[in-house]
C-alpha cells in the first residue's frame, strides 16, 4: 500500500501471544475462542484489513508452537529465560533476522480482535516524526501493548528486563515515545466473562 506521498511503506507486525493468562485461568489466550473464532485469528484478520497492511506478521508464543505454525507465520518463542512478560516477546522479535534493518514494527497483543483501518497509518505517520516508539490511545485509556517500534531496541530492551523491569509503560518511558489518540475504544478482553460479553454483544460471532 502506499501513503499520501505515494511512498511504499514497509512494516512488520507482531502479535503477542505468550503470555500466562493469570487472569483467564492460565489458558493460551490465542486459542480462547469469541464466538467460533479463536482471538489470534481474530487479530490476523484485524492486520490484513489494514489500509496499510504489513509485509509480514510474527507471533510471539511460548506453548502450542506448532498450533500456531500451523496458521502460516513465523513463530518465535521468547530468547531470555523466565517468563519475563510481552516485552520479552518484543525482545525476541527484535532480534530475529526476519526484520529489516530500520523497519517499523506494528505490536499488537492477541485479544486485539478490532482494529480501525487506518490504525497502522497514523502510527506510522507518528512514527516518523523522530520517535523511537508511539502506543495508541482511546476515550477510555492507554493502550501500551498498541504500539509501533523502530528496529534496534534488542540492547534495550534487554538491559530493562535484566534489571527487573517488566513494565511496557516504564520501558516506553524511557524512549522518545508519543501516544496517538484514536476515538473508538479498543475491546479489552482480560477475563473469560469479557470474551463472552463482547461475543454476545456481536451476536456470538467474531467481528465482521
Amino acid at each position: 500500500m502506499e501513503n499520501k506521498t505515494g511512498n511504499v511503506r514497509a512494516y512488520s507486525a507482531l502479535i503477542l501471544a505468550g503470555g500466562q493468562a493469570s487472569r483467564m485461568g492460565g489458558v493460551d489466550k490465542g486459542w480462547v475462542r469469541l464466538g467460533q473464532t479463536p482471538l489470534i485469528r481474530c487479530s490476523l484478520v484485524a492486520l490484513s484489513r489494514q489500509a496499510e497492511p504489513p509485509r509480514q506478521v510474527l507471533i510471539s508464543a511460548n506453548r502450542h508452537l506448532d498450533d500456531y505454525a500451523a496458521l502460516g507465520v513465523p513463530v518465535l518463542p521468547d530468547v531470555l529465560p523466565g517468563s519475563l512478560g510481552p516485552l520479552a516477546g518484543l525482545h525476541a522479535a527484535q532480534l530475529s533476522p526476519l526484520l529489516s534493518t530500520g523497519e517499523p514494527l506494528l505490536v499488537i497483543s492477541v485479544d486485539t480482535v478490532r482494529l480501525p483501518d487506518n490504525f497502522a497509518s497514523r502510527l506510522l505517520d507518528a512514527l516518523a516524526a523522530g520517535h523511537n516508539a508511539v502506543s495508541a490511545s482511546d476515550s477510555e485509556r492507554w493502550h501500551p501493548t498498541l504500539m509501533m517500534v523502530r528496529t534496534g531496541q534488542a540492547a534495550s530492551l534487554a538491559d530493562y528486563l535484566l534489571g527487573g523491569g517488566r513494565s511496557i509503560r516504564g520501558w516506553l518511558g524511557g524512549l522518545r515515545h508519543a501516544t496517538v489518540a484514536f476515538g473508538q475504544p479498543f475491546p479489552n478482553l482480560n477475563t473469560l466473562d469479557d470474551v463472552a460479553s463482547l461475543a454476545a454483544g456481536q451476536g456470538g460471532v467474531a467481528p465482521d
